[in-house]
C-alpha cells in the first residue's frame, strides 16, 4: 500500500504537460496551463534569416511566374533570379486568393535615379488586391508622408524611413488580418504590422479601408480571401523571394 501510494504522488506530481486544477482562463474553455489545450503545428524555420519556413507558400522563388497571372496586356520581367515590373505591362496577382497572412517580399528600387517624388522608383503591394503597403525609392527623396516607403498609402505614414538606397535589396515582413463583414456590415476592420528592413513602420495599425488615390477610404463588402497583386507603377522595380503563409484557421488553437 505504502509503494502504491508513492507511486500514486509521483504521477500526481509531475506536472511536465500541464495543470488541471488551476484558474480557468476569463473567456477560453481552458485552465492556466491546461494539459488538454491543442498545441501549436510544428515549423520548421529557414536556415537562413528572410528564408521560407516550411509551411510557406513559396510565390516567386526566382525563376518563373507560375504562380501568378497578369491582369494587363504584357508580362513581367523574369531574370536572374527576380522579378520587373515592364512599365506599361499592367499589374501582376497571385493566382491562390488569401484572407489573414504573414508575408515576406524584397524588392529593389532602380540603381539609376529618375524623376523625383512619387515617380522615382514607385510599385505597389496590394493585399486582397485593395490595401496597399506603398513600394517607393524613399532614400532621401522628399514626397508626402503617406505616400513613402511603408505608408499604408493615402492612410498611415510609417513610423520610420528605413530604405537602403536605389538598387539595394529591401525586405518587407507583413503581418495581416483581413476585415470581417456579416453581409454588408463590416464587423471588424482590417490591420497590419509592417517592418522594414527589421525596422517597424506598422504595429497592428487599423486600416481605414481599401486604398484610393487622393479620397477617402472606406470599407465595402468582399470576399473573405482574393489575390496578392504587385503594382505596375510604370517604373522598373526588382522583387525576389515571395513568400506567403496563411494564418486563418490559427484561431483553432483557441477553441
Amino acid at each position: 500500500m505504502l509503494l502504491t501510494a508513492l507511486a500514486t504522488f509521483g504521477q500526481s506530481a509531475n506536472h511536465d504537460l500541464g495543470y488541471d486544477d488551476t484558474p480557468m482562463l476569463p473567456g477560453l474553455p481552458f485552465h492556466v496551463h491546461d494539459p488538454l489545450r491543442p498545441h501549436p503545428p510544428v515549423v520548421t524555420p529557414a536556415a537562413q534569416s528572410g528564408g521560407a519556413p516550411s509551411d510557406a507558400i513559396l510565390l516567386f522563388s526566382g525563376k518563373d511566374l507560375s504562380e501568378w497571372q497578369s491582369r494587363g496586356s504584357g508580362s513581367w520581367k523574369v531574370a536572374d533570379g527576380y522579378l520587373q515590373v515592364v512599365p506599361g505591362a499592367g499589374d501582376v496577382a497571385t493566382k491562390q486568393k488569401f484572407g489573414d497572412v504573414q508575408l515576406h517580399v524584397e524588392w529593389a528600387a532602380p540603381v539609376e535615379i529618375r524623376g523625383n517624388s512619387q515617380n522615382r522608383g514607385n510599385s505597389g503591394i496590394f493585399l486582397q488586391s485593395r490595401y496597399e503597403i506603398q513600394v517607393l525609392d524613399s532614400y532621401q527623396n522628399a514626397t508626402y508622408a503617406d505616400g513613402q516607403a511603408g505608408a499604408i498609402y493615402g492612410q498611415w505614414p510609417p513610423l520610420a524611413n528605413a530604405t537602403r538606397k536605389p538598387g539595394e535589396w529591401q525586405s518587407y515582413d507583413i503581418v495581416f488580418e483581413a476585415p470581417r463583414f456579416e453581409g454588408e456590415k463590416l464587423i471588424k476592420p482590417a490591420y497590419v504590422t509592417v517592418l522594414l528592413n527589421g525596422v517597424l513602420l506598422h504595429n497592428h495599425q487599423e486600416m481605414m479601408g481599401p486604398t484610393v488615390h487622393r479620397q477617402l477610404a472606406k470599407y465595402a463588402a468582399q470576399p473573405d480571401e482574393d489575390s496578392l497583386v504587385l503594382q505596375d507603377h510604370q517604373q522598373p522595380v526588382r522583387y525576389r523571394n515571395i513568400w506567403i503563409r496563411r494564418l486563418s484557421g490559427y484561431d483553432r488553437l483557441e477553441k
